[in-house]
């Protein structure tokens, strides 16, 4: 029987993070859906209360959810390995090897 050796990883693996275009419409999709469910509720205290202001309470609050669900599942910014280094930046006293 052969030995089967372990596949090699890849030397610069895809972000991990949501990224491009799915990530895009996820974000996207997070606003729009807090912002219209949050809106409808101001929309049913204004009715039940007789106020005005609750869908507009109930719109930026759905926004600033949409935003915080975001950036809790990463989405903003793609998350890459290690940062690479240049042979010549081991320098740690910074004075530049002179």
């Amino acid at each position: 029987m052969p030995d089967r050796e372990a596949a090699p990883e890849p030397r610069n693996p895809p972000p991990s993070g949501g990224s491009g275009y799915n990530g895009g419409m996820a974000v996207f999709s997070y606003i729009i859906g807090g912002t219209l469910v949050w809106s409808l509720i101001g929309w049913g205290l204004d009715t039940l209360l007789k106020t005005s202001w609750f869908v507009l309470v109930g719109a930026l609050l759905g926004i600033a959810g949409g935003l915080y669900l975001a950036g809790k599942h990463g989405l903003f910014s793609p998350q890459r390995g290690p940062a690479k280094t240049e042979s010549g930046d081991d320098d740690v006293e910074g004075n530049g090897g002179s």
